[in-house]
Formats: structure tokens, sequence, C-alpha cells
């Protein structure tokens, strides 16, 4: 059975959400070990949301108490999130609710923005993480997979891409309205990752043209040399001079300070504080970190202007509704199909175990005939007639499987013919035939 812990910005406050994106790179392989009842454990954590995907061993009383339990003690463990911090912050998708919950955040259809674009990118690398880790089960494998798919259907088959902008991109047109002149802005970039690049991409659509990039971890120079822009080794002055900074770097703690922007907090009540040197124009920090990568207190500045990501949460566009309906239409018909594929893979030991149980009389029949100088002809004969007989059976146990019956063709096959499927018999997937 799959379930999915879920905390969002639909569910959870910004702060929260925060301290859930730090340390969770241990979270599934905590969730995998708690129970032999847990099959495997997969963690989505973005900047707006935290889900830990579990198969757990389905004959299992209460599994999805226990699956939310090993979840919650996981992310205590490697967070420092309580338990009871989380109550009312998050939501618990179980069996059939789950395809189509992460089927919906990979199309970027849960997100701050509607369509946005990084989410897919998330979504792959959090399974890519986990089957390194050894943490992915068969039906986890299978679900992440098809989440990736049916994100490509939506973004090639909707308008969904328009719908809704990246962060970055809205971050940017929120700044819009206070700068003049794009080409003339003098830019710092805090980050060298994929995010950074994204922005970067952002910046120039915009028409900024002079970017110099910082990086916390080193890596400015290589990151400079591969975009065509300037780096700098000097946080402190370089930010001093900028007119907009903008962050998103993974690293812990606070990288822009009022200290590092030449200011110094006198008073944390005070509405703003002293600044070491005079500016003409007023400086704008844009903070796409989580964890913040920029101090608060920065908004707190007289010549500073601090946009944070949940700034920009509000900010957010509504949906445009058609392209939208017609993208939950067909994540709602992939995860429909993806259920279909499960019960009909749930069912397919015992329709293997069936065939196996009537070749075996077939042979044995085959067997006999041969013994009293069969010439071929009843052997032909026989097999024609198993042929015959399996057909219905066979397409019964699909239509049975595709109603989310399999279970009574089990029952069914053990009442007439006292066949029990073997628990580890091959599968044959059948999701091929269903596209």
């Amino acid at each position: 059975m799959l379930l999915c812990l879920s905390a969002s910005h639909k569910t959870a406050s910004f702060d929260l959400l925060e301290r859930l994106s730090v340390h969770t790179d241990s979270v599934a392989r905590s969730i995998a070990e708690h129970s032999e009842c847990v099959q495997g454990a997969v963690v989505v954590a973005t900047c707006n949301r935290f889900e830990a995907y579990v198969d757990m061993d389905e004959p299992v009383t209460a599994a999805s108490a226990l699956g939310v339990e090993a979840a919650l003690l996981a992310v205590e463990a490697a967070t420092g999130v309580a338990a009871h911090e989380l109550d009312g912050a998050y939501e618990l998708y179980t069996g059939d609710g789950v395809a189509e919950h992460l089927f919906s955040v990979a199309s970027g259809l849960e997100s701050v923005v509607v369509g946005e674009g990084e989410i897919a990118g998330q979504v792959r690398r959090a399974l890519a993480d986990a089957h390194r880790d050894g943490t992915t089960s068969t039906e986890l494998e299978r679900l992440f997979q098809r989440a990736s798919e049916t994100q490509r259907d939506v973004k090639n088959g909707t308008a969904i891409g328009r719908a809704g902008r990246s962060l970055v991109r809205l971050g940017l047109e929120l700044a819009d309205s206070r700068i003049a002149d794009w080409s003339a802005l003098d830019v710092l970039l805090v980050g060298t990752g994929a995010y950074a690049a994204a922005t970067l991409a952002a910046l120039r659509d915009q028409g900024a043209e002079r970017i110099t990039v910082f990086s916390p971890s080193g890596r400015a120079e290589r990151f400079a040399l591969k975009h065509g822009i300037a780096q700098t080794s000097d946080l402190a002055v370089r930010a001093r001079r900028a007119d907009l900074v903008i962050t998103c770097t993974s690293a812990e703690g606070y990288v822009v300070t009022p200290a590092v922007l030449g200011a110094e907090v006198v008073d944390a009540t005070a509405p703003a504080c002293p600044v070491a040197h005079e500016r003409t124009t007023r400086r704008m920090v844009i903070d796409l970190g989580l964890p913040r990568n920029v101090d608060p207190a920065v908004a707190q500045l007289a010549d500073t202007d601090l946009l944070d990501l949940e700034t920009i949460r509000l900010h957010a566009p509504l949906e445009e509704l058609q392209a939208t309906d017609t993208a939950r239409a067909l994540v709602q018909d992939a995860a429909r199909r993806f259920t279909v594929a499960g019960e009909r893979r749930s069912v397919t030991p015992a329709v293997v175990a069936l065939r196996a149980h009537v070749f075996e009389l077939l042979e044995a029949e085959i067997a006999r005939a041969r013994a009293r100088g069969d010439d071929g002809r009843a052997e032909q004969s026989l097999r024609h007639l198993v042929g015959v007989l399996l057909h219905t059976p066979t397409i019964r146990a699909h239509e049975l499987a595709d109603a989310g019956h399999a279970d009574d063709y089990v029952a069914g096959l053990e009442a007439l013919f006292g066949i029990v499927p073997a628990a580890e018999a091959t599968a044959i997937d059948d999701e091929a035939k269903l596209a």
C-alpha cells in the first residue's frame, strides 16, 4: 500500500517548511529502516513542500498509521521538528489518491505558482536519490516514473506552462515596478547551482547585463566562466555596491546580513538601521533560498527593500482555469491507468498459477496419449482445447482487476481449484497495453 505524508505551502507555515527543508538527506533511509513492514520510501523536499512517499506491506494491520509514525519519527530525528508541531500541518494520501497527488505535484498543479517547471526536476532527483540510497521499492519506482511521464504529457498537451510562472521570474516581475532600467542595474547573484542558472537566465531575459556571481562554496569562478559573467570572492564589498542582490544558495545560515550590506542593527525594534555608507538609490534584495539566505533584519535597513519567498507566494497569480482543468483531467486519467495497471499486476500471479495448473494437467494427458500411440492429433486437439478454455478466465481476471476486484478472482480460484498464487510469482507488466 502506498501512502504520502505531505506538508506544503497549502497546509504549513513558511517557517515550518523552512525547518523541514534542512538535513532531509537521511529521512528516506530512516523511514525504510523503521520496520520490516516498510517496503521503501522516497522524500521530495523543496522550498514549498515536504513529502514522504512510503510503500507499506499491504497485509499489515494499521499499515497507514505505521507508515505515518515512521515518517514523523524520521523527520524529527533529521530536522528536529517534533510530531506534535506537524499536527494539522500535513495531509495524508493513501491508496489510489497517492498517484493522483504526486502526478499533480510533478505537473506543477500544486505549486505556489501553478505550472512552474522546477518541481518536475525535483521529483526526478528525489527518485534518483532514493535509488542511490537503496530506499525505493518496485511500486515506488513505478509511481515516480509514471509521474515524470505524466508531467511531460501535461507540459506538451496543455498551456499550463503559461498559466503560471516560475518563482524566479515572478520575483523579478514583482521587482520590475521599482526598476527603471535593468541594463544599468548592478546585480549580484549569490549561488551557483541549477537554481542560480535559472535565475541568471531570467535576469538576462529582463535585460540585466552587469551581473556578478558569488559562491559561498567557492564555485564562483567556474560558474562565471561557463556563463560569461563576472565573479567575486568578496561578498561584502560587492554586495554594498549592488543595486540588486539575489540569493539562491543551499548554504545553511544567513549569507546576507545587515553587516554584509554595510549596516549595523543597533535596535532590532527600530524601524530603520544606520547605514555605513551613502547610497543614491534604494537597494533591492531578493531571497529565493530555503532555508532563508538573507537575515530578515535586512528589511529594517533604511535603503533596502527585501523580497522573500513568502512575499512572492502571496503575489502568485490566479490559475488560468481552462489550462488547469485540462491538465487535471490528464492527471486523473494517468492516475486511473496507474491504478488499473497496479491491479493487473496484483492479479497476474493468480493468472500464472491457473495457467501452470492447467498446463500441468495438459502435459500429463498428452503423455498418456503418446503412451497409447497418439500420432499427434490428440495432442493438437488437447492444446487447442486448453487455449480456448483459458481465454475467458484470463480476460475475466483483467476485467475484475480493472474494476478493483482482483481479490475476488483469487478467492474464486482457491474455492474452485484449490489454487493459491505463489507470493513471488513472476509479474507480467500490462501497463503498455493500457496506454
